[in-house]
């Protein structure tokens, strides 16, 4: 959206440009508000991205909670670090692997995991955007995100 005379947002081209833009602006303002309805659980947004993978039941390498919290390998150490001693989650060695580490959630990460789950819909953080425009929508997203991989 282009900003009018009068203040008003106007439709704007569907340009490469103004598509990166736009998800990048929606990122950065979803971020911000995740941030603060997690800090209502003392919780980071990097960690419930943690728990949110670690939600389905399978264990996973630290390589892949690297990539899917966006963190640096140190920065993560220090991350699964507090959530072992806060027993959320688990380290386990790699079978496959032996200097694998597998890092799988504990009850107490499943039961915080849900509280923040039902925190973030109660917060209804997309504003009125209905059930029909966010199924839209992440299938879009997808389709963006399988493209850039």
């Amino acid at each position: 959206m282009a900003i009018g005379e009068a203040g008003e947002r106007q439709p704007q081209a569907a340009t490469p440009e103004a598509l990166v833009l736009a998800i990048s602006d929606t990122e950065r303002r979803l971020t911000r508000r995740l941030a603060a309805v997690l800090a209502h659980h003392g919780c980071t947004v990097e960690r419930w991205r943690a728990l949110n993978l670690l939600a389905h039941g399978e264990s996973h390498r630290m390589s892949e909670l690297a990539e899917f919290t966006q963190l640096p390998p140190a920065s993560l150490t220090r991350l699964i670090d507090g959530l072992v001693a806060d027993n959320l989650v688990h380290r386990k060695p790699d079978p496959r692997d032996r200097r694998g580490v597998l890092v799988h959630i504990t009850e107490r990460g499943l039961v915080l995991k849900h509280a923040l789950s039902e925190r973030i819909v109660a917060e209804q953080m997309l504003g009125d955007v209905d059930e029909q425009e966010a199924a839209a929508l992440l299938e879009a997203l997808s389709s963006v995100l399988a493209a850039l991989r």
